[in-house]
């Protein structure tokens, strides 16, 4: 039984309280005290927020185009992603974070293709343009030469005064219209980037061949006439290429 007095626990035939003298004999089925109720723990876990790095690896990650926005969403996305797994669930992003680094390693494999690439096109544009110049003086070149032909063929007529007079169909008969002596594409007036014009006046004949886009497809002009010297020029007038234009070597 217990005490009523302090509580203390005594032996059912006890008749004085063992701790504080209380007589038992009214107290034989008393109760022990009730304990005061303990309050309830809240367990339930905080909410969970998403990590401010996992996001700025994302936006980083849209502008990995730059080199140092990729290589700041590579940075990111891992210290982010180690963040979130020792969370324990506190923190979120894990799928922002992994898309920022797909993005940001894109960014930075695509930095050697740029270096090589800012390299390769001008290298590949100066050769385009010297090819072009070559074929554009091969041409003139073919043109002095098919005048001379074309004169002693038709002595009457002297130079031919149009490209389409020096061309013509391969294996057409050969008449002062169309000489067959240059190919269609020259007789056309363009070729390898460069356009022709061909004039004559006085018993002479002047040539010309400008570049189509100038600084890109040819950056000189070339011209000759009935002395088969051929002349360049880096002006854009004809008639400062024949006057004042650099003879070939």
């Amino acid at each position: 039984m217990f005490c009523s007095q302090c509580g203390t626990s005594n032996s059912d035939s006890a008749q004085y309280c063992v701790k504080c003298g209380q007589p038992m004999t009214n107290f034989a089925h008393a109760v022990p005290p009730p304990t005061p109720s303990q309050p309830a723990v809240n367990a339930q876990s905080p909410a969970s927020e998403t990590s401010g790095k996992a996001i700025a690896a994302l936006v980083c990650g849209f502008f990995s185009w730059i080199s140092p926005v990729a290589i700041a969403a590579i940075i990111l996305g891992h210290i982010s992603r180690s963040e979130i797994r020792k969370s324990a669930g506190r923190l979120k992003g894990s799928g922002m974070a992994l898309t920022g680094l797909v993005f940001g390693y894109i960014g930075v494999s695509i930095i050697p293709i740029l270096i090589i690439a800012a390299i390769a096109i001008p290298n590949l544009l100066r050769s385009r343009i010297a090819a072009n110049e070559a074929s554009a003086v091969g041409a003139i070149r073919t043109i002095n030469t098919a005048q001379i032909t074309y004169a002693s063929m038709f002595p009457r007529v002297g130079y031919a005064c149009d490209l389409t007079s020096l061309g013509g169909k391969e294996g057409a008969p050969q008449i002062p219209q169309a000489a067959g002596l240059i190919d269609a594409t020259l007789s056309a007036g363009q070729k390898s980037g460069y356009r022709f014009a061909l004039q004559c006046k006085a018993d002479n004949y002047y040539v010309v061949a400008r570049p189509v886009q100038p600084g890109s497809s040819g950056k000189h002009i070339f011209c000759s006439d009935g002395t088969a010297v051929i002349r360049y020029s880096t002006g854009t007038s004809a008639g400062n290429c024949f006057q004042d234009g650099t003879p070939l070597q």
